[in-house]
């Protein structure tokens, strides 16, 4: 016989995914990257510059992702939702190891907060997951709304050279869309205003911290 596991059981689970996580480099991708194929672009320092500043941001929204679904999973009530948020939290990871690939090359560097980020968003995880799945996947679908808004930015102010970056985030958008739609039907209830506005608040910090540090 097997034993189910309890929420106490997913959250050593989830914690130990973490420390793996975070103590790797280049946690391993379930596709291969979006630019694997393509040639290094000619970029001057400034556009250089540019693309680092905001692959790291996306490093570091990506990381806060897989942290947020990993949260979410330990609090599923239902296995259909925790299937959802595990398969998302896979591709996320996808993601992650692109965005952090793609920073080597660019002879850039992820975020000094990445444990920050990861710890901030797997705590809002665990609250989204405890009220309901309904509220759970509402959360998935309204943050993968604001990051899809925000890859979009990303993908008007990158330099027009970097094909392989904008490769990258346009896949990463795909993906997020998917996420978010998939969220919608499974059930994923409307989150209030004041929610969605603290969220984008959030995001805000995220992408201005990030930046920099």
């Amino acid at each position: 016989m097997t034993r189910r596991l309890t929420w106490p059981d997913r959250l050593v689970a989830a914690v130990d995914g973490a420390l793996r996580s975070l103590t790797s480099s280049t946690p391993p991708a379930t596709r291969p990257s979006p630019c694997a194929s393509m040639d290094e672009p000619a970029l001057d320092a400034e556009a250089r510059r540019t693309s680092i500043e905001l692959m790291r941001v996306n490093h570091a929204g990506e990381v806060a992702a897989q942290a947020l679904y990993s949260g979410q999973a330990v609090m599923a009530r239902t296995a259909a939702t925790r299937a959802h948020l595990v398969q998302a939290g896979l591709e996320e990871q996808d993601h992650l190891t692109w965005c952090r690939e793609r920073l080597g090359e660019l002879g850039g560097r992820p975020s000094l907060l990445v444990p920050g980020w990861y710890a901030g968003a797997f705590a809002i995880g665990l609250v989204a997951g405890a009220i309901s799945d309904r509220v759970s996947l509402g959360f998935v679908a309204e943050t993968e709304k604001q990051v899809e808004a925000h890859i979009q930015d990303h993908l008007n102010r990158l330099p027009a050279t970097d094909q392989k970056s904008a490769a990258i985030l346009q896949r990463m958008a795909s993906d997020e869309a998917h996420h978010g739609t998939t969220a919608q039907l499974a059930g994923g209830a409307p989150l209030p205003g004041s929610i969605r506005s603290i969220m984008t608040l959030g995001g805000e910090i995220l992408r201005t911290v990030a930046a920099r540090v």
